[in-house]
């Protein structure tokens, strides 16, 4: 029995890997993920324009 679930679809063939990752973009395109695909994308390009946080800015957001 597989019991790492990253592993499973490394267990299919490449038909069937192909199947199940056709679905998971249909899953992904549904309006409840739009959000996050949206927030991924805009974080995307501020960090290919060097807008990232550094360490210490991140742990005194934090307040720790």
């Amino acid at each position: 029995m597989i019991t790492n679930k990253t592993d499973l679809l490394q267990h299919l063939d490449k038909q069937d890997q192909e199947k199940v990752l056709y679905f998971a973009e249909l899953l992904l395109k549904q309006s409840k993920y739009q959000l996050l695909k949206e927030e991924i994308d805009s974080r995307r390009n501020e960090i290919k324009q060097g807008q990232v946080l550094s360490h210490n800015e991140i742990w005194n957001e934090l307040n720790v």
